[in-house]
């Protein structure tokens, strides 16, 4: 799974972020700036103060994926205040709503910059409003912290990627499918989201795949926008695809959309013994409003899962839960965790530890800090941000769905594996 290293054209990133933007024909919205909510027990705006943004879709198609990233992070400042601060001040969170609109992820991201004067942004969940943001961020030297996995091929001095790069994820997934113990598939449906994450992600699947001797035609490539609810016709593709080969469907699909997605699995009578679905974007937040009776045996790859058995795992959960009830979040009762809380939770911990070892937070020193970091996390690994590439060293876990919408784990790596963001699969 230790992929080898490799770098990138910056031009080609550049192309990338043009790309994407243009894929998705988002408009601008002209919502105003959403500051951040009592419920964050921030002390007023002052010389006390270090203000930090929280940059997630709270309305719009990602909101349900999002919106328990600003939980996490509201949580996680109210306990570092709770314990002091950092460098003695508290930490003042301003939390935006770029509305699942990409190109306000670029402007929500300049005002917290230049007006609020934040110190560091944790926020975006895809990669079309990460590519939105990167060229603010290395224009007025911001920093952001990223926690979701993603496509790869990408590396900032501004941005700390603390989700999965493909080697920690995508590659492991679908190596997993092909071994005896994972069902031998022979034949792939690879299904996604129409944007940079899913289309270079699969890209890169479909190279490994031919390396592993697949044939063309025993790859379905499909795509649908953000939004999507009809699965009708696809799934019923899938179906007829699937016919005479051990068949598995890798999902990059984002958001709400896995809602009907996973519902129209269960009425076609789609079971995991016959085609598992082995999804890169969903975890105990998404299943939360589905019926997962009927996927039962269904897979996730991430790095975390909430049903891990650990102290650190379990004091995490129970603050998460707590927070819950103490703020009345919607079904409180229910509330879980998930793979990028963990990462957001991760990303603040280390940002806090980089800032009192740097005795400032000026970003240049704190990026400098940075390098090295370590963090005992609830996944029950002791993460580390490389020293080179700004992401960090992650386990790689697969989960099978439970009928409580909960994951088993079935397999995970026994150390923490190194990022390698550039892809040796897809050419330079």
């Amino acid at each position: 799974m230790m992929l080898q290293h490799k770098k990138m054209s910056k031009n080609l990133l550049a192309a990338a972020i043009m790309g994407t933007l243009a894929l998705t024909g988002c408009s601008k919205s002209a919502e105003k700036t959403e500051e951040a909510k009592p419920e964050a027990k921030a002390a007023a705006s002052s010389g006390d103060t270090i203000k930090v943004g929280i940059l997630h879709s709270l309305s719009g198609t990602m909101a349900i994926s999002e919106t328990s990233l600003k939980d996490t992070a509201l949580m996680t400042i109210n306990e570092i205040n709770a314990n002091g601060g950092v460098l003695g001040k508290k930490l003042e969170p301003v939390v935006v709503d770029p509305a699942s609109d990409w190109p306000l992820f670029a402007e929500k991201t300049r005002q917290l910059i230049t007006q609020d004067k934040v110190a560091v942004i944790f926020g975006c969940w895809t990669s079309v409003s990460r590519k939105s943001v990167l060229p603010v961020v290395e224009e007025l030297n911001g920093l952001l912290f990223y926690p979701v996995q993603y496509e790869g091929q990408e590396q900032s001095k501004n941005i700390f990627y603390t989700g999965a790069a493909p080697n920690q994820q995508a590659i492991p997934a679908v190596e997993y499918l092909m071994s005896e113990e994972g069902g031998k598939a022979e034949r792939f449906v690879l299904l996604g989201t129409d944007y940079v994450y899913p289309r270079t992600t699969n890209k890169i699947l479909r190279a490994f795949l031919k390396s592993k001797g697949i044939a063309d035609a025993d790859i379905m490539e499909e795509y649908t926008p953000f939004g999507h609810s009809n699965y009708q016709t696809i799934v019923g593709n899938v179906k007829k695809f699937a016919a005479g080969k051990k068949t598995a469907v890798i999902s990059t699909i984002n958001g709400d959309s896995n809602v009907p997605f996973y519902r129209e699995l269960g009425n076609q009578g789609i079971k995991a013994s016959d085609i598992p679905v082995m999804a890169f974007s969903v975890g105990e937040e998404e299943l939360r409003g589905i019926d997962t009776k009927p996927l039962v045996g269904h897979l996730a790859s991430w790095n975390y899962f909430m049903s891990v058995k650990n102290p650190v795992n379990t004091d995490f959960i129970g603050k998460m839960k707590k927070y819950a009830v103490d703020y009345k979040l919607p079904n409180a009762d229910k509330f879980v965790t998930n793979d990028p809380m963990e990462a957001t939770y991760v990303g603040i911990n280390m940002w806090k530890q980089a800032v009192e070892k740097a005795g400032t937070t000026d970003v240049d020193k704190v990026r400098d800090a940075m390098a090295g970091q370590e963090f005992k996390a609830p996944s029950g690994y002791t993460l580390q941000m490389d020293a080179n590439n700004h992401h960090l060293h992650k386990p790689v876990m697969i989960g099978q769905i439970r009928a409580d919408g909960q994951f088993d784990v079935v397999y995970k790596t026994p150390k923490t594996i190194a990022a390698e963001p550039w892809s040796p699969y897809i050419p330079k």
